[in-house]
């Protein structure tokens, strides 16, 4: 998983930076968060990725080459692309299943009877719907998303997509330890 993130990543510097696929190289650092504040389940990447990428020159020395800032439509569709990915590698290696309409996590070495049970209801629960009844497929009301926003809550250079989100507003300078 962490893979395709970076992969994608590293894509667009490349082509930010003008340069094909096997003409340079990113870089980034990863820290895989699995629980939120509130010690649920909320697996999360936390990257810090170079704002641009190296490449070799005449004589071999690696030369940094700085792309430009991603405009908020580039950063929706990486993010677009990069949950397209994961969620077909998660799909083709058993991890997630897609049945009726709906994509939910299985249990690798599970096929039984109390397995099939199981599936619409971790389904149901990790995306926060009713899961039996007459308002079985929507959406949990909450009270956080009960309430209407009195303005939207959108950021420059964040993008979000189905629960997944990428943000690169922040930028560190290359001198700057703290």
């Amino acid at each position: 998983m962490l893979r395709v993130v970076q992969r994608e990543l590293t894509r667009h510097l490349l082509e930010a930076a003008g340069l094909k696929v096997d003409e340079g190289h990113g870089g980034a650092v990863t820290l895989i968060q699995r629980f939120g504040s509130a010690a649920s389940l909320n697996i999360h990447l936390h990257c810090l990725v170079l704002d641009g990428v190296y490449r070799c020159d005449a004589d071999g020395a690696p030369v940094f080459i700085r792309a430009d800032a991603p405009t908020d439509d580039e950063l929706r569709r990486l993010l677009q692309t990069v949950v397209a990915r994961l969620m077909k590698m998660l799909t083709h290696r058993g991890v997630m299943v897609e049945e009726m309409g709906q994509t939910y996590l299985t249990e690798l070495d599970s096929d039984g009877e109390e397995a099939r049970t199981l599936r619409p209801l971790q389904a149901a629960a990790i995306t926060y719907r009713t899961a039996f009844g007459p308002r079985a497929g929507q959406k949990v009301p909450t009270l956080r998303g009960a309430m209407p926003r009195e303005t939207a809550a959108r950021q420059p250079l964040c993008a979000d997509i189905d629960g997944f989100s990428l943000h690169a507003a922040v930028r560190v300078e290359a001198h700057d330890s703290k």
